[in-house]
């Protein structure tokens, strides 16, 4: 879904169907922290750009929303679930996902 920001985010719902009101990050809500969402956190917020660059479905994102001195900042935290290990950069993930995409779609079995 589009967030108010203006990219696409799978995280991020809201309804204004007759007369509902609703606006979350579903990411940002399992956290229970002191800092509350709101739309405007979007722009700050890195995980459509996590997403974007990298699409892998075993790596999954935990998320919080911290204060850095005057300022409010979205902490993204990977995690692979096929190797059970942190990823140090989610934008390309583990490194161990990736070669086994190359071996099953090498050049020789698509024709090329």
């Amino acid at each position: 879904m589009r967030t108010p920001a203006g990219k696409e985010c799978r995280y991020y719902y809201e309804d204004f169907n007759r007369g509902r009101a609703i606006q979350e990050c579903r990411l940002l809500g399992r956290n229970s922290t002191p800092l509350a969402w709101e739309p405007r956190t979007c722009t700050i917020c890195p995980v459509p750009d996590i997403l974007r660059a990298n699409g892998c479905p075993h790596m999954t994102l935990s998320a919080h929303l911290v204060r850095r001195w005057l300022r409010r900042r979205v902490e993204v935290r990977a995690y692979c679930a096929q190797y059970n290990e942190p990823v140090k950069n989610p934008y390309i993930g583990c490194g161990r996902c990736h070669p086994e995409a190359a071996s099953i779609l090498s050049p020789e079995e698509v024709g090329e």
